[in-house]
């Protein structure tokens, strides 16, 4: 079992920054593929970006491509999300989850551990 616990959200200007954390519980963290997602109100769940266990694959959503970097220190069982030149259009609930194995996933499906999620709200 995993236990995820974010923090970092909150309210910034258009343009600005944030880096979200995302604690986990557990002593096989390495073992995980680790993952951001965010919903905006009246819209599905979507992808964010992935990292795996310690290979270092990762991927982005083409939409944060290049603003966010995902990233994880293994021996602190955590997960960041830096999020750089933010927009309105990233306002939404951010998501840390979690899944056994080595591959990244982009299907919400694929994932079986979800913390509680962290407001981010960007002002324009």
């Amino acid at each position: 079992q995993v236990q995820l616990v974010e923090s970092g959200g909150g309210l910034v200007q258009t343009g600005g920054s944030l880096r979200l954390s995302c604690a986990a519980s557990g002593r096989t963290f390495s073992s995980y593929v680790m993952a951001w997602f965010r919903q905006a109100p009246g819209k599905e769940r979507e992808f964010v970006a992935a990292i795996s266990g310690s290979d270092g694959n990762i991927d982005y959503a083409d939409s944060v491509k290049g603003r966010f970097t995902i990233s994880r220190d293994n021996a602190k069982n955590t997960v960041y999300l830096q999020m750089n030149s933010l927009k309105p259009e990233d306002t939404a609930v951010y998501y840390c989850a979690a899944r056994r194995g080595w591959l990244t996933e982009r299907r919400v499906r694929s994932y079986g551990y979800w913390g509680q999620g962290t407001q981010v709200t960007i002002s324009s």
